[in-house]
């Protein structure tokens, strides 16, 4: 009887393996998929969100910045208006486009004078001035490649030791700052993540400074991507070799 009762215990056991097996296999190929596709999927649904939240909002601007008679103009198969309703991205397009036509446009003399008169509107309210001069001055520092704004980017040790902030270097702290500080300060700008527009201006020894050799640019896409996207570094071992292996016994 024992036997017996051990034999069939045994047949169920091995009945309930396959299909314990089976769904443990099926349910790890399942989130092995889910896991690769995450990455490539969640940022083209972000991407599409942002087109067609764009679309809404300019292709009835574009609608109406063109005249009614070339957008009833018929091509046969379509008419323009609805080559402007049925086609995705064009107002992502047009905004471009518009921008484009903008930076151009602030290239020259009377560009200049509007963008100055512009300024001076922003500069007289205060609420918006707070809001428009950082954001204007921030935008000019990044996309100015020869501008001396930030010259690199550094690690500095803040809030508190032994805990490690990526920063940008300003300049040598001088005027007031450096009579009473010395000339070895260094001012740093540490931006917050992922927002960089606010941060704080703080002045660090000159030998607890370490100079990092990545771009201001990469520096920045750090900063906002909070340190997901990171530039690539190559360990220069200056022809130094590596300690030779010993073999314990």
């Amino acid at each position: 009887m024992k036997k017996s009762s051990h034999g069939n215990s045994h047949g169920e056991e091995h009945e309930k393996h396959p299909r314990h097996g089976f769904f443990g296999w099926l349910r790890a190929r399942f989130f092995a998929g889910l896991v690769i596709s995450i990455p490539i999927v969640v940022p083209l649904i972000l991407v599409a969100v942002a087109v067609s939240w764009i679309d809404e909002r300019l292709k009835p601007v574009l609608r109406s910045a063109i005249p009614q008679r070339v957008r009833d103009y018929d091509f046969g198969l379509f008419t323009v208006d609805t080559l402007i309703g049925y086609t995705p991205g064009l107002g992502v397009l047009f905004a471009v486009v518009l921008l484009t036509l903008l930076g151009a446009i602030a290239a020259n003399l009377i560009g200049r004078s509007v963008i100055r008169t512009s300024e001076q509107l922003f500069e007289r309210l205060p609420i918006l001035r707070t809001l428009y001069m950082p954001l204007r001055q921030l935008v000019e520092i990044f996309s100015d490649k020869d501008s001396s704004s930030f010259k690199e980017v550094v690690l500095v040790e803040y809030p508190k030791e032994g805990t490690w902030a990526v920063g940008f270097l300003t300049s040598r702290s001088k005027d007031e700052i450096g009579a009473k500080l010395g000339q070895d300060f260094l001012g740093v700008f540490v931006p917050t993540t992922p927002n960089p527009t606010s941060g704080f201006l703080i002045y660090v020894p000159a030998e607890k400074v370490k100079h990092l050799s990545m771009s201001v640019e990469d520096g920045a896409k750090l900063i906002v991507s909070a340190g997901v996207v990171s530039p690539k570094h190559v360990e220069e071992t200056d022809g130094e070799e590596p300690p030779p292996e010993t073999n314990q016994t």
